[in-house]
């Protein structure tokens, strides 16, 4: 018997069926910041999601890719975790390889970027993918502040336990 896979819907339009490419670099990767974060999130949640640094080769047994052309054809929302100073042919990339989404976080939106988005025909999304995670409760009761951003934000049950 084959199970189903439940496709669980996130922000506006987007679900877990997507394909993500969530960019960032060595530091947001290898020092668990939001980069990886939000990798690993999507990760929890079934979605299939790929990592993308110039500047690292592998995070947690995963290949990294350098670039957005090494996925061409694989991806169909982008989720750049960098600032804006850094991302600046963003757009220019995302168009390139014909990805018609971006799910801009908090603080890599800049009016640039949706101006370019416009122009380009690209969809833009903007909000924390962390907003969408199951926080567990724990003895302090602290949460994620994405968690109290997104308090009523459709959530995602966690697939498999992550160490």
């Amino acid at each position: 018997m084959v199970r189903e896979k439940k496709i669980y819907p996130l922000a506006e339009g987007l679900t877990t069926a997507d394909t993500y490419a969530v960019l960032g670099n060595a530091e947001k990767f290898q020092k668990h910041k939001h980069a990886w974060k939000v990798w690993r999130a999507l990760k929890e949640f079934g979605c299939v999601a790929y990592p993308v640094a110039e500047d690292l080769k592998r995070i947690d047994g995963s290949r990294v890719y350098l670039n957005l052309a090494e996925l061409k054809d694989k991806v169909t929302v982008v989720v750049p975790c960098l600032p804006p100073e850094q991302l600046k042919s963003l757009v220019f990339n995302v168009a390139g390889v014909g990805i018609s989404r971006i799910w801009f976080q908090e603080q890599t939106w800049c009016r640039e970027f949706q101006h370019e988005c416009d122009n380009a025909g690209i969809a833009v999304i903007r909000g924390c993918v962390l907003r969408h995670k199951v926080y567990p409760i724990i003895g302090i009761r602290y949460f994620n502040p994405c968690y109290w951003h997104g308090l009523k934000d459709l959530k995602v049950p966690t697939k498999r336990s992550v160490r």
